[in-house]
């Protein structure tokens, strides 16, 4: 039977504007950090364990292997993971777009994966996992869709941030999903990186420590284990880690002082999670032939355990990833993984092979079963800090309408417009005056259009007044760029709305108008269309450097 205890530690809920949930109201709880005792980086005694140490007692090693596992959730029921559950007993499972239909089917498959976990070894609840950044890396056919994380950073508002995770969490947790590989605390510093991007909160890791430590609290909070990613960081890369080896060879001084801190800080708060990246890093791990962080004892055990001392769950990015898979076998992988001081092994492309090569590893005596114990301690212990060794289960009559409270579309669009970011404004061009005929191509026309007539706006074929050109990489873009050079050869003023990187702008940087929105979402193209009307001041600030802006990082013209 599945565990059945107390709530060792329930969600608090944080009382921030919009967010509809059944808790406390403001007058009995105080959600500023300082008072909170939950929040990641507020002073609270460390949690101890009650439950998780009998269970780990109980356990024999298939057990203790099985909650190492996270794996590939199968089809779209309960049903099609029966096999998979009964053979590995993993300790988690991920769901992927293929998995997930709507609100009512997503929770009836959590629901039923737990029961079946529930029949295996010794019962214990699962992590349903899920990638839900926002943005440009979402798995949910349904619920919310907000700006992408370089967009939060712009409004350098926490509490936006705050809000942004929250809700996210709260759709999550209706669905019965309980953990999401999110915040990412890379600090973007490669304007090429083609993994990253607006992924992250920007280039300022003071900015992207502030805000992962703001999201990663709003989520623990609303019930969901958020996992931190991708240490030691994968934001000065420009090889994409699912089809290569990123090779970050940063001296260390300067590793130190811009990618590290927002990890720092993370381990510093007792985040729930923190998740590898398959880079390779050889001014951290000076091995002759060194093996990406994910496999690397120096760069896990020895950063991230020992010099930083984070003692939470580590798991690793995808196995299934060519970053990671370039040097060894499967089963080889595996157990470099937990020879590293991981705990989590995250989509294992043949769970059989890992399974059996760590159980080799351990009766050969190359793996104790001591390390694997440390391991499955931490991750049992973090189902018992977050509740989930309680049980309980989603219901799927209830799940689609709290996926659809008005109040969280309209937190996603109120991010949205503290994120535009105006950048350049020649001859203070926009605002436009109500009735000026626009024309609009590009990235996004199609939902920019509609946004500017409703703003009073008039959209026109031809006969502009002003050309918008929505863009998104424009820097590689032909096309993009014949836009707005042929509004400008036609003496028309241009005025480009970056729905990507902000770094557009280098394709064209002397054009009257640009707004930047780090995010292609329909929030953010409503909000574009808000700005140009003058109906909102576009009050972000880049979060990033962008050669050749008027503006340095940190500041936005507004209006």
């Amino acid at each position: 039977m599945r565990p059945s205890v107390p709530r060792a530690l329930a969600p608090a809920c944080v009382a921030l504007t919009l967010i509809t949930t059944a808790c406390s109201t403001p007058e009995e709880v105080d959600p500023s950090p300082e008072n909170d005792e939950t929040s990641p980086g507020a002073t609270a005694e460390p949690f101890e364990p009650v439950l998780a140490p009998q269970l780990l007692a109980d356990m024999d090693l298939d057990d203790k292997i099985g909650q190492l596992l996270v794996l590939t959730a199968q089809g779209t029921t309960a049903a099609d993971n029966a096999a998979m559950i009964e053979a590995h007993r993993p300790g988690g499972i991920i769901y992927f777009d293929a998995n997930l239909n709507d609100a009512e089917q997503i929770a009836e498959m959590s629901s039923g994966v737990q029961d079946l976990a529930a029949e295996q070894g010794q019962g214990v609840p699962l992590f349903l996992s899920i990638d839900q950044e926002q943005g440009l890396v979402v798995r949910m056919p349904v619920g919310t869709l907000f700006p992408d994380a370089m967009a939060v950073g712009a409004t350098g508002d926490t509490e936006l941030a705050a809000l942004r995770a929250a809700t996210t969490a709260d759709e999550l947790t209706a669905v019965g999903i309980n953990m999401n590989y999110a915040p990412d605390a890379d600090v973007n510093t490669d304007p090429d990186n083609p993994v990253i991007g607006i992924r992250s909160f920007g280039s300022d890791p003071d900015l992207v420590s502030e805000m992962v430590l703001a999201e990663a609290a709003a989520y623990a909070e609303h019930g969901v284990a958020p996992v931190v990613k991708h240490f030691p960081g994968h934001g000065d890369t420009d090889v994409d880690s699912h089809t290569g080896l990123p090779v970050i060879d940063l001296p260390r001084e300067r590793w130190e002082a811009e990618h590290l801190p927002p990890f720092q800080a993370a381990v510093d708060a007792d985040v729930d999670a923190i998740m590898t990246a398959h880079v390779l890093m050889p001014q951290l791990d000076t091995d002759e032939d060194p093996d990406p962080a994910t496999l690397s004892p120096a760069i896990i055990d020895g950063i991230l355990r020992e010099e930083l001392g984070y003692d939470g769950v580590v798991t690793t990015d995808a196995l299934n990833m060519e970053g990671v898979r370039q040097r060894h076998a499967d089963g080889e992988i595996a157990v470099r993984v937990v020879e590293a001081g991981v705990d989590q092994l995250l989509m294992p492309p043949d769970p059989g092979a890992a399974v059996s090569a760590i159980r080799e590893a351990v009766e050969s005596g190359r793996l104790t079963e001591e390390r694997i114990d440390q391991s499955v301690l931490r991750i049992l212990t973090l189902k018992e800090k977050r509740g989930i060794l309680e049980g309980g289960s989603a219901d799927p009559a209830e799940a689609a309408e709290a996926l659809e409270v008005p109040e969280h579309a309209e937190a996603a669009q109120r991010v949205a417009d503290a994120s535009v970011t105006l950048v350049q404004n020649a001859g203070d061009l926009l605002p436009l005056a109500a009735g000026t005929r626009v024309r609009v191509q590009g990235v996004g026309a199609d939902r920019i259009s509609p946004a500017l007539a409703e703003s009073g706006l008039e959209v026109v074929d031809s006969g502009e007044e002003v050309l918008v050109v929505g863009t998104n990489g424009a820097r590689g873009s032909q096309e993009q760029q014949g836009m707005v050079s042929a509004g400008e050869a036609a003496g028309t003023p241009v005025v480009v709305v970056a729905q990507g990187g902000p770094y557009d702008l280098e394709a064209f940087p002397e054009v009257a108008g640009y707004i930047a929105l780090y995010s292609a979402v329909e929030v953010s193209r409503v909000a574009a269309a808000k700005a140009i009307a003058g109906e909102i001041n576009p009050s972000g600030k880049l979060p990033v450097d962008i050669p050749g802006a008027d503006v340095g990082s940190g500041t936005g013209l507004g209006y």
